[in-house]
Order: structure tokens, then C-alpha cells, then sequence
């Protein structure tokens, strides 16, 4: 019977234990013995770690965050946690080690199966949707469904007192939730890292122009999604109100965003990504990433992906603009 390990280290995500509980048990149908580490990369450098039987994983599929715990583990960055990490993995006998996370998992991953020669094969879950070689991640669709559902009833509260409200979504580097988001709700103004954005430079003037021009059309309130890499959301609600008059509040929605029962696509994603993980077990010992590429279930090189910064579509602002009017 072949060994197969579990890890989910970094941030969680919706979805992951839907994934953790379909590579269980299609591993198990594979006649696969499968290894959860707990706690991220801890669970390696520590040992600590459970039997992923078919019934272990029972129960799970509908509920947020990962059963096995995540933890951040700066002692894993060092050549003797790498090398710990190595031993684990060989005194278990871990053949491949399946790999549920995001860009910095990958690249821990990556590093570790130089040393070990073990497999990787990584299932992409992150709510940033910013993994190079997959259309989606695990986790994208709930966070997106989640901070629209927060910002409609925002939107109620600006609605009634005229009022301007800054809405902060996560994505400390990426834009992809705010700007799928801003579109979504039908956001005036989206701003994001990849539009070379930040608060301090940002062409307020411009934010200015297109809140007052909306005043004169009969808007009296109005909403901007801002993605948290572009600064502080603070000085941008203090600089607004100073500079249009308007009241000017700010939500930020935080982690809220990371929790919360899986969607149907999140919870669909993750099974169809666990079994194509399982698949590539038997067929590849090269490191892998699965993904979903123009509505088919496939995959790409580890060491491609963590090197291949993901494009965002910028076009999207485009019509965010128009449909803002």
C-alpha cells in the first residue's frame, strides 16, 4: 500500500476541507494509505499528523477553515527545518505529498521535494485567485459571494443617509477579489494593486470627479471597493469627505472573508481538483499544480507556476466604468 501525505499551510481558504476530504477517499478507493499533517509545515517538522480514512473525513464538506489546522512556521524556511521536514516524510514512507494552499505553500513545496525527492503535487486554495496556471482557486467564489452579500447590505445603509462608503477587501499584493467584487455590486470606483494604485499617489482628483460628477446626476451615495494592498483606506475615506463634502464612512471586511460555509463551486472545484491530484500521483513523479484552464481540469509544472506571476484582466475596470454611470 502506497503512502500519500495531506498539508494545508498558509491561509485558509472555503473549500479546502472539501478537498481534503476528496483526496481521502479517492486516495482510499486507489488503495492509498493517506497522512493529514497538522498544522501546516509544523506537522512535519513535529510529526504530528492523522489517518485520513473515508470515515475520519466524514462531515466535513460543508465547513469552512481546514481540519487539519494551519499555523505559520518560520522555522520551515530553514535549511534544518527543510531537512526535519525530509525526515518526516521518509520515516512515514510518504511517497507524494498533496499540497492545499497558495503561491508560498507551492514554493515551500517546491523546495522541500528538492530535498526529499518526494512528489508535489499542489491544489490550489486561496481567496486571492492569484495562482499562475489555474482560472480559479478553491475558495475565490466564497469569498466573493461573501463580501458581496456584506457590501449589499452596506450598500442599504448608504442608500438611506446619502452617504459615500470605502469598503476594504482582502488582497495585500493581488486585485482580483475587489475587482470581481467592485463589478459584482456595481461598485463607482474599484481600486487595486495591479492599476499601479496606492493611497499616497493616487489620483484623487479623479475619485473626486467621478463622485461629484455622479452628484449631479442624482447619486447621492456611492461605493468604493478598494483591495487592501493599496494602502491605507483611512486617509483615502479623510481625504474624500475633505474634498467632496460627503460623508464618508469605511468597512473594512477582513477575515470574514476566509470564513463561512463553502459554496457549491468552491465545495465542485475541490473534488474535481483532489481527483485530478490523486490521478497524477500514479502518472508523474514530477511536481505538479492542478488547475482549471478554459473550463477544463488540468495541470502545470510546480516550478512554472511559482515563478509565473498570474494576469489579471484589466479590461474588467473598463467596464466597471461604464456600468457606473
Amino acid at each position: 500500500m502506497k503512502t500519500i501525505g495531506v498539508i494545508t499551510p498558509g491561509g485558509d481558504a472555503p473549500g479546502m476541507n472539501a478537498a481534503i476530504r476528496a483526496v481521502a477517499r479517492i486516495a482510499h478507493s486507489r488503495n492509498f494509505k493517506v497522512l493529514g499533517f497538522e498544522r501546516g509545515w509544523y506537522g512535519l517538522l513535529t510529526n504530528s499528523k492523522k489517518h485520513l480514512t473515508p470515515r475520519a473525513v466524514g462531515g466535513i464538506v460543508q465547513l469552512g477553515g481546514t481540519m487539519l489546522h494551519t499555523l505559520r512556521c518560520p522555522p520551515f524556511e530553514t535549511k534544518e527545518g527543510i531537512e526535519m521536514a525530509e525526515k518526516t516524510l521518509r520515516i512515514n514512507n510518504v511517497e507524494a505529498l498533496v499540497v492545499i494552499g497558495g503561491d508560498g505553500s507551492f514554493r515551500g513545496a517546491n523546495e522541500l521535494s528538492e530535498k526529499s525527492g518526494v512528489t508535489m503535487i499542489g491544489i490550489p486554495a486561496t481567496i486571492d485567485n492569484d495562482v499562475f496556471g489555474t482560472d480559479e482557486t478553491i475558495g475565490f467564489d466564497t469569498a466573493l459571494n461573501t463580501a458581496i452579500g456584506a457590501i449589499d447590505k452596506i450598500r442599504d445603509t448608504a442608500i438611506s443617509h446619502e452617504r459615500i462608503f470605502i469598503v476594504e477587501v482582502m488582497g495585500r499584493k493581488r486585485g482580483f477579489l475587489a475587482l470581481h467584487v467592485g463589478i459584482a455590486i456595481g461598485a463607482e470606483v474599484i481600486l487595486i494593486p495591479e492599476k499601479g494604485c496606492d493611497i499616497k499617489s493616487c489620483e484623487i482628483d479623479k475619485i473626486v470627479h467621478i463622485l461629484n460628477t455622479n452628484s449631479k446626476k442624482g447619486k447621492q451615495t456611492g461605493i468604493i471597493v478598494v483591495a487592501e494592498g493599496v494602502g491605507n483606506t483611512s486617509d483615502l475615506a479623510e481625504d474624500i469627505a475633505k474634498h467632496t463634502g460627503s460623508e464618508v464612512r469605511l468597512s473594512i471586511l477582513g477575515y470574514a472573508q476566509r470564513g463561512g460555509s463553502p459554496t457549491g463551486r468552491s465545495r465542485l472545484l475541490a473534488s474535481l481538483f483532489a481527483e485530478k491530484a490523486v490521478n497524477l500521483i500514479f502518472k508523474t513523479k514530477e511536481n505538479q499544480i492542478v488547475g482549471l484552464k478554459n473550463g477544463e481540469i488540468s495541470s502545470i509544472p510546480m516550478n512554472i507556476s511559482i515563478k509565473t506571476q498570474k494576469s489579471i484582466d484589466l479590461t474588467l475596470l473598463e467596464l466597471a466604468e461604464k456600468l457606473s454611470i
